[in-house]
């Protein structure tokens, strides 16, 4: 499900992707010669005509129980012998306009797999009624309705319900899945651990982001209560009320639930996820107890499973097919055996596939590099492993959006571009060095990998009460200037005037040349996120004696 974009809305389907699934929709609700012909010109008529031989789908309404009409399809086998019985995947809808059609593109293969197929869109969302809850308790028991309605269909084995779904339908699915005992199995792409955190990290609003889902949700469709929280965001009001909303809608809070069923969950996520927080991906991966899987890939919030979800094929998709037919007992992957543990590709090579047992396994033992004093005549500073650097202090202006450098030029669509090997390009000499901060490693005396976890100490003096900064880690070809990002993360002080903080970055799976060098980036703006500076002003960061800076990297040789 390739994405056209616009600055307005990053996921926008192409005009094409729109007709072809108003006509997959036609075709499934019909399945005369005409209809299914038109798919001819997609390739797809043949796959949708077995369909139609071999299950029946229909679309209806679901009652819930306060009269509001949730908006479903279903598809279930035809033929089944008296007294058989099949498995069954229930797909809430990722966040568009189209909402449940955007899994049109799976169901043949999980009709040819031996499943009946649910696909519905959450309320407020698409064609069913009521407001927009954002995966909350109402979406939830709306959920628990509509696996009443599914069990209670002829031929559903009610001990074989999985659920699967991309980014708001993975939330969705993770929550539905805590809650009811029914779902045996859950994967999400995309997917979200903690919402909170997605928010609001290291004390920044993630407002580009926050905004896009915003608009992509439509403000008029909310329920009261969202509506209040977007404005509570929007004035960087955090307090009670907002942090209860998010943990209602975290899968992370869930953990019980999961593990004293020891669930099986298989959970998607991008190295360069610009909606929802990697860290928290990780956290929840690591703290299940139950059978689990982890994809991290190239690129950015949704980019890998589209084409799957379209009838391609995508590691998301598979590794789904296959995470189902092995604990559910269906047919619709490739029989292989699902992979459990860290399944992972590095920047930027799409064809790479390394796997691990677990986290701990996953990830290098971080190597710490000291940040140091620029050196007379020059106008960035050392970062080397040895001895620790105190004393030294440097200046970084907020001096509002002209820093030049970003966490990515564009929401999502950046990701897309990295997928097909052409990432941004940084061009780290033209940035000013008066609104950023710049340490540089030396080159490489050989290749290196980054794989793990990352994390910065800095203290950091601001000359108002609030400021906000963010770091960014860079791969720099020094005989060009231009340069890769590798990792980032932003970080807001409130209410003091000096402060020594260590967080962690995004975390990365990234190769290196020889010859290559390592460049952290510390500037004042970023447009990704809310900005706490006071314009003009300054930010000084320093290193006292006992809270030296640093930047610790999971790096090694490579073999």
């Amino acid at each position: 499900m390739p994405v056209n974009g616009s600055p307005e809305n990053p996921f926008a389907l192409s005009p094409d992707d729109v007709a072809k699934l108003e006509a997959i929709r036609e075709a499934l609700l019909d399945p005369s010669p005409r209809r299914i012909g038109r798919l001819d010109q997609w390739g797809l008529a043949d796959t949708y005509e077995v369909q139609a031989e071999i299950a029946e789908y229909r679309e209806f309404q679901i009652t819930m129980a306060d009269g509001t009409r949730i908006d479903a399809g279903l598809s279930t086998p035809r033929n089944l012998a008296p007294g058989q019985t099949c498995p069954a995947v229930v797909m809430p809808a990722p966040l568009n306009d189209f909402g449940r059609l955007a899994y049109f593109g799976t169901i043949p293969r999980w009709t040819q797999g031996g499943y009946a197929v649910l696909t519905y869109s959450q309320r407020g969302l698409a064609r069913s009624e009521g407001r927009i809850q954002v995966a909350g308790p109402q979406d939830i028991a709306d959920g628990v309705e509509i696996l009443d309605f599914l069990t209670a269909q002829k031929g559903i084995d009610p001990e074989r319900i999985g659920c699967f779904g991309a980014s708001y339908g993975a939330g969705t699915s993770l929550l539905l899945a805590a809650k009811d005992p029914r779902v045996k199995a859950v994967a999400g792409a995309s997917a979200w651990g903690d919402l909170f955190t997605s928010l609001f990290e290291n004390g920044t609003r993630h407002i580009k982001a926050f905004e896009a889902l915003v608009a992509l949700f439509h403000e008029d469709r909310c329920s009261e209560e969202f509506q209040a929280i977007i404005k509570k965001i929007r004035d960087n009001v955090i307090d009670e009320d907002v942090t209860k909303f998010a943990e209602l809608r975290s899968p992370i809070e869930q953990l019980k639930a999961y593990n004293d069923r020891e669930l099986p969950i298989l959970i998607t996520t991008s190295w360069h996820e610009t909606i929802f927080s990697v860290p928290a991906v990780v956290d929840l991966f690591t703290k299940l107890q139950g059978p689990k899987s982890l994809l991290v890939q190239i690129g950015d919030h949704g980019n890998s499973e589209l084409p799957g979800l379209f009838g391609g094929i995508s590691k998301p998709t598979e590794m789904t097919y296959r995470w189902m037919d092995h604990h559910l007992g269906g047919a619709a992957g490739d029989g292989a055996e699902p992979q459990f543990g860290i399944r992972s590709e590095y920047m930027h090579n799409l064809l790479s596939d390394l796997a691990h047992d677990d986290w701990a396994e996953y990830a290098l033992p971080k190597q710490r590099f000291h940040l140091g004093a620029v050196p007379a005549g020059k106008q960035d500073a050392p970062m080397a492993q040895g001895q620790p650097q105190p004393g030294w202090t440097r200046s970084v202006q907020a001096a509002g959006p002209d820093t030049g450098i970003v966490v990515a030029p564009k929401l999502v669509q950046t990701g897309v571009a990295e997928r097909v090997g052409l990432p941004h390009v940084y061009k780290t000499a033209e940035i000013k060095r008066d609104v950023a901060a710049v340490w540089t490693t030396a080159p490489l005396e050989r290749p290196m990998r980054v794989q793990g976890e990352l994390e910065a100490r800095l203290t950091v003096r601001p000359q108002t009460k609030n400021a906000t900064f963010t770091a960014y880690l860079l791969d720099c070809d020094p005989a060009t200037g231009r340069a890769a990002i590798i990792t980032h993360a932003p970080y807001t002080l409130t209410d003091q005037q000096a402060a020594t903080v260590t967080f962690r970055l995004q975390p990365a799976h990234y190769i290196l040349a020889k010859g290559r060098q390592l460049q952290l980036i510390v500037d004042s703006y970023d447009p990704f996120f809310a900005d706490e500076n006071t314009v003009p002003a300054a930010l000084e960061i320093t290193s006292p004696k006992g809270n030296e800076s640093y930047i610790d990297i999971p790096l090694a040789t490579l073999p």
